[in-house]
């Protein structure tokens, strides 16, 4: 994991692993001692290239212990399959989860590697039947091979994603399930949650989530933080954030300092009022 080990220019992420699990987390470690917060997530939780990532930001400005378990690229199995760390989740005093993509699990179409889970691993009979004109082993990641589908054919494109969605919403509810705490659930995006449109859009994350299924697993939760980052946080881009001459579009791409900060602000007080 390139992101675990900084280059010239890029942050220490003090990497650490919690329980038995083979995870490496953003560090330094904390001390797991009640009472506590665990975050879990994807690459905006864990603050990819983001010195102090809104995990951080919560922790000195509330002073509640902030135990960061997002993982670069995850997906919903990351969580599911690690069954160490939802243990850990499940015995703190609030859990605040990331609506992370769809796109990055495995499902009736297609696998994902169980940890990274945006690693393409192969499709199934069906989505090969579905796509005979794709060559599969071209692909290594998942949102380039379902952007190359959607190039070929929009019509059978949207089967796929409609089953994406309900194989989201089902893994939702297991996720939740097994955090019998109180649990936030963190929309953390530049728009508001499209509408079930029936097209899928893959311009913007969390890839193919929509208000539809947001709403299918809110009442499991105690709140729902929609934390949208303004225009003018989004306009100051890279600034604040530290990576390698090699990472500069990949960190492009990612919410830089001023939009952790606004999701910290959104976060923080609700968290507070649920403790």
């Amino acid at each position: 994991m390139a992101y675990a080990f900084p280059g010239a220019g890029a942050l220490d992420y003090f990497p650490c692993r919690y329980g038995t699990s083979r995870l490496l987390f953003r560090g330094p470690r904390r001390v797991l001692d009640r009472p506590f917060v665990a975050l879990l997530g994807g690459t905006e939780t864990y603050g990819k290239y983001v010195p102090r990532p809104y995990p951080a930001l919560i922790e000195s400005a509330t002073g509640l212990r902030m135990v960061n378990l997002g993982c670069v690229n995850a997906g919903l199995d990351v969580y599911l399959n690690e069954t160490s760390v939802t243990q850990i989740a499940a015995e703190a005093d609030l859990v605040v989860v990331q609506l992370v993509g769809a796109h990055n699990l495995t499902n009736r179409y297609y696998t994902v590697h169980p940890r990274r889970n945006d690693r393409f691993l192969g499709a199934t009979p069906l989505l090969r039947s579905m796509f005979r004109e794709v060559e599969f082993t071209e692909f290594h990641f998942t949102r380039h091979m379902l952007q190359s589908l959607h190039a070929v054919s929009e019509e059978r494109f949207d089967v796929v994603a409609e089953d994406l969605r309900s194989a989201w919403t089902e893994r939702m509810h297991r996720l939740l399930a097994r955090l019998p705490t109180k649990v936030v659930l963190l929309w953390m995006a530049g728009r508001r949650p499209p509408v079930a449109s029936g097209r899928a859009d893959l311009s913007a994350d969390p890839l193919l989530i929509n208000a539809e299924m947001i709403s299918a697993i809110r009442p499991l939760a105690a709140a729902y933080v929609e934390a949208i980052s303004s225009p003018e946080a989004r306009a100051r881009g890279v600034q604040g954030m530290s990576f390698g001459p090699m990472d500069a579009p990949a960190a492009a791409g990612l919410p830089g300092p001023a939009v952790h900060e606004e999701v910290a602000r959104k976060l923080a007080p609700v968290i507070t009022s649920l403790l």
